[in-house]
């Protein structure tokens, strides 16, 4: 007889189903950045467009795509227009725009989820397919933009990332072909401030991509997964630990934010891992020198696994805006979890933070991880003698099981809250988007 685990501290609670769903399998559901809709691409070749305070459909974008429509991405920073990309298995990228003559979608009366009227929705949108990208050999599985708007990142079953500039309205160009994965591509993100992005691959492995020069190259090799890398994500700016005892590790807050804000990936391996960059010294160069001093090349680290509780692949992971982690898939389980202080703390507050060199399997330490930054072609293997000042933990917070029934979910985001019941203090909405083509919205309570 197992053991009765005590409850979490917090609730994940169903809130609303998207209507109508998809009639086939739904791959990814995408907030827009300011707008209270979303966008659902389907294997029946559209996307919808929801409203999240209505829960109801606004208009479905077809006709771009001769086959299953894998990923979409909203395009940042406009105003007065939207703009889609997609990505689709038929190996082409499609550019959707549309003019916003006012609020995408009006809030309910009532200012909660689903209270709309649902007789009156808002025309149909007329959405304009302005232009399909070609090139990739094979089916596009994931598409981001940078945090800037003017670059593209998409990749593909080809085993490659391509970053496209947009030049002009409705004209982009070929900037980078990147082609040093092994496998599949499976997921591209940006960092959130910088030039620089993050794939994940059938390879197991995840690689960092940044501007040399003139040319794109690789500037770290993640390794430690011991199967295919499905998702990545970028940390917020902002490093956010819940718990007491922050006021008195001021320096080690400082550490943190000088490496960056992080990576977490999933995998085919069961695990969630996060990842940091160790900042490197900055080297002073004379001002009459005309050669390039320093590299790309960064070193990554492998810096906690998440507590293990998935038992099928883990499709997708995603970090709110206020530090938590929510992931999904095989198994039909949403789990989240928080980044806590740890109640001791052994040696001092000011301690070096060195990077940790040990690999947890399933919890356990011991074997040697191999990371990068590449060096003629070879990962730099780190000592395992060296040990990571470990001020904090990941704990399990909320968890629902079967929460698409007995459907995989091949998607879960946070969407920011939109209804006139927001605040500051409650978190985002968590988005879920299943087998079934179904689209649930839960909301963390405690």
């Amino acid at each position: 007889m197992s053991p009765t685990l005590p409850p979490l501290p917090l609730n994940l609670t169903h809130l609303t189903t998207l209507s109508p769903p998809s009639p086939s399998r739904a791959w990814l559901t995408a907030p827009h950045p300011t707008a209270p809709i979303l966008a659902t691409c389907s294997s029946d070749k559209t996307v919808r467009i929801y409203s999240l305070p209505t829960a109801s459909l606004l208009s479905t974008i077809a006709g771009g795509h001769k086959r299953s429509i894998r990923t979409c991405a909203w395009k940042p920073n406009l105003r007065g227009e939207s703009v889609l990309a997609t990505g689709s298995f038929d190996a082409s990228v499609g550019i959707w725009r549309r003019f916003d003559g006012g609020e995408l979608n009006p809030r309910p009366e009532g200012g909660g989820f689903g209270s709309g009227d649902e007789e009156e929705e808002e025309e149909e949108e007329e959405w304009r397919f302005a232009l399909v990208l070609d090139g990739h050999e094979s089916e596009i599985k994931s598409v981001a933009w940078s945090a800037g708007g003017n670059l593209l990142a998409t990749c593909s079953r080809d085993k490659s990332v391509w970053i496209w500039e947009e030049v002009g309205e409705d004209d982009f160009e070929t900037v980078a072909v990147l082609q040093e994965h092994g496998g599949d591509v499976k997921c591209v993100a940006w960092h959130p401030e910088e030039e620089c992005v993050a794939s994940a691959s059938y390879d197991d492995e995840v690689r960092v991509w940044r501007e040399d020069v003139d040319d794109w190259a690789c500037c770290a090799v993640l390794r430690g997964h011991g199967g295919t890398v499905w998702g990545v994500m970028w940390e917020g700016v902002v490093p956010r630990v819940f718990g007491k005892g922050g006021e008195e590790r001021g320096g080690w807050l400082g550490r943190r934010e000088k490496a960056g804000p992080r990576l977490v990936t999933c995998s085919d391996d069961l695990s969630v891992r996060v990842w940091r960059r160790r900042p490197r010294e900055k080297v002073e160069q004379s001002r009459l020198s005309i050669i390039r001093s320093g590299s790309i090349e960064e070193e990554w680290v492998e810096e906690a696994q998440l507590p293990v509780v998935h038992t099928r692949p883990i499709y997708a992971v995603a970090w709110s805006t206020s530090g938590r982690v929510v992931s999904t898939g095989g198994d039909g389980a949403i789990v989240v979890y928080e980044e806590r202080w740890k109640q001791s703390i052994s040696g001092s507050e000011d301690a070096e933070l060195q990077p940790q060199a040990v690999a947890l399997s399933n919890g356990h330490a011991g074997e040697s991880t191999e990371l990068t930054p590449p060096t003629n072609g070879q990962p730099a293997k780190i000592p395992s003698t060296e040990a990571e000042f470990q001020a904090t933990e990941w704990v399990i917070v909320a968890q629902v099981d079967g929460a698409h029934d007995v459907f995989e979910i091949n998607h879960v985001t946070w969407a920011p809250r939109r209804d006139t019941d927001a605040s500051s203090e409650r978190e985002d909405l968590i988005v879920s988007t299943g087998d079934d083509g179904v689209v649930k919205v839960w909301e963390l309570d405690g």
